[in-house]
């Protein structure tokens, strides 16, 4: 009987034992209320708590995401956009955040959507739907902003803020979307326009530069034959001083000549002797004319 009773007792305190216990994972702070109030807080690890007596609520510390909803917003244009956004945030994991989070606020994760969603339309109210677009950073850096101070006593942190998008309505998206076409068109056209200037100037250059080319080449060419007439000259003065007038002769005479023109030379002069040597002319002997009997020049 004894022992049936002490069977008892142990198993009673054994069962007792094993559903006090409880185990926090890394991921988690644990709060624990005795008889519905506040006794301690506890790390991960393994904890025991007094059944019945104790509760424990372990709370995840690791960052989470929530979507704010797709909402319709009216910008300042008068025009619906569908806006959408996420938050991404944390419980912090000292033991008043975790406190905090608990009973300071009412469902965090609501609590967040629904503030998220109330300063979008703030912001957005005052934008028109094309700065709307291109001013994402400032609206996440707002929301961001507000957020963090609305959220101060709620033992969290927001991490950061995204605009996930901003759809207009269908009819202005059509607009839009002709007029970046039209954009994108001119851009081209643009870039068509200065490739082909670029090319006609490359092509202007090579012809200026053939231009040069020929320019320097007929330089060259008329210096060297500027040097080529110099030295011929310098080498008529050298060896032919002596014959320099009668060579100037023999040069009236050539041109007389092509021209067909007669010119009378003295028979015994140096000129017909010359001429003579070069070309295999024979000078006319003097006859003596049957009235006078004197002799007259040859003619040539």
């Amino acid at each position: 009987m004894n022992i049936s009773i002490s069977v008892i007792v142990i198993g009673f305190f054994v069962l007792l034992f094993f559903s006090g216990v409880r185990i926090v994972r890394p991921t988690h702070r644990g709060l624990v209320e005795r008889l519905g109030k506040y006794n301690r807080f506890s790390l991960s690890g393994f904890h025991w708590i007094v059944p019945v007596i104790e509760k424990m609520y372990q709370v995840n510390v690791t960052e989470k995401m929530i979507n704010a909803e797709p909402q319709e917003i009216i910008t300042n244009d008068n025009l619906n956009a569908k806006v959408d956004a996420q938050v991404y945030f944390k419980i912090k994991s000292d033991e008043d955040s975790v406190k905090f989070s608990q009973y300071n606020v009412n469902s965090i994760e609501y609590q967040i959507v629904n503030l998220a969603r109330t300063t979008l339309r703030n912001i957005i109210g005052t934008l028109t739907l094309k700065s709307a677009n291109s001013e994402r950073g400032r609206i996440n850096k707002d929301l961001h902003t507000t957020l963090l101070s609305e959220t101060s006593h709620w033992g969290i942190e927001i991490i950061r803020t995204e605009l996930k998008e901003i759809e207009p309505p269908k009819d202005v998206q059509e607009t839009m979307n002709k007029i970046v076409k039209a954009e994108n068109e001119k851009i081209a056209a643009i870039d068509f326009a200065t490739a082909t200037e670029t090319r006609a100037d490359g092509e202007k250059r090579a012809e200026i530069r053939k231009a040069e080319g020929f320019k320097q080449g007929a330089i060259l060419r008329a210096e060297g034959e500027a040097q080529a007439i110099q030295l011929v000259n310098e080498a008529a003065e050298k060896y032919f001083i002596g014959n320099a007038q009668l060579l100037r002769r023999i040069q009236a005479l050539e041109t007389s000549l092509k021209e067909n023109a007669k010119f009378v030379v003295p028979a015994g002069s140096d000129l017909v002797n010359v001429l003579s040597e070069m070309g295999g002319i024979i000078p006319l002997k003097p006859k003596e004319t049957k009235e006078s009997g004197t002799s007259q020049p040859g003619v040539k």
